[in-house]
């Protein structure tokens, strides 16, 4: 990517993972200046390769070779240092604490060939580009229920919500779970981990609650391949 400002942060260190995974965040301050400012402040510890602003300019803040301190403690696919298998990308929006929104159409338009060409670059599945929410359910909400994730399926940037031939396999509870820990959630708090499911799968209802719904979207993602809109 040529099309993005330098603005280093220092807060990185080396890799001990080949990067495999993409994480997206928002940045959940009261706005951008904040958090760039908290991104680059050595005492806050906390860092991202990428930050994407509402008018869809892009800040390189830590080199993709370097770990940057974006996911804190987080769990995917049996990956537990997330930071060092993952690139991060922080997404300007106020977040659940300041006035959650949608996400502006220039900053996604600006998003989506940035995540392009990450995937591309480092052959990143598409199943392995998920939210922050997703690697860390017991901690974190973002990207959240407005972020635009079917615009990024539709690209095969990632998964697709599936909508076709769905069939409930009624599991129980505890079936689900183990589901759902087989797709690479964390599933050590349970409740989190089917909310951060809905959040990313069924932002329409995001309750908590194991339904038929719940436990057939997840075996469509679970097949081979993933029967969405794309």
């Amino acid at each position: 990517m040529s099309d993005h400002i330098d603005c280093p942060s220092p807060n990185f260190d080396e890799r001990e993972l080949p990067i495999s995974i993409l994480v997206l965040h928002y940045t959940g301050m009261e706005d951008a200046s904040s958090a760039i400012a908290r991104l680059r402040d050595p005492a806050a510890k906390v860092s991202c390769h990428y930050l994407v602003s509402e008018d869809g300019q892009v800040l390189r803040m830590v080199d993709e070779e370097k770990r940057a301190w974006h996911a804190g403690n987080s769990f995917w696919r049996g990956v537990t240092d997330i930071n060092s298998a993952s690139i991060g990308i922080e997404i300007v929006n106020p977040g659940h604490e300041h006035g959650y929104r949608p996400f502006p159409e220039p900053q996604i338009d600006a998003l989506i060939p940035l995540v392009a060409d990450i995937l591309d670059r480092h052959r990143i599945t598409r199943g392995n580009v998920v939210g922050h929410s997703d690697v860390a359910p017991k901690r974190k909400q973002d990207p959240g229920e407005l972020f635009p994730w079917a615009r990024l399926a539709k690209l095969r940037l990632a998964l697709p919500r599936p909508t076709r031939n769905l069939m409930d396999p009624n599991w129980t509870d505890a079936g689900f779970l183990l589901a759902l820990e087989r797709f690479g959630y964390d599933v050590s708090d349970p409740l989190a981990a089917v909310v951060a499911f809905q959040r990313r799968f069924r932002p329409e209802l995001i309750d908590g609650e194991i339904d038929g719904e719940c436990r057939a979207l997840l075996l469509a993602l679970l097949l081979p391949k993933p029967r969405g809109d794309d």
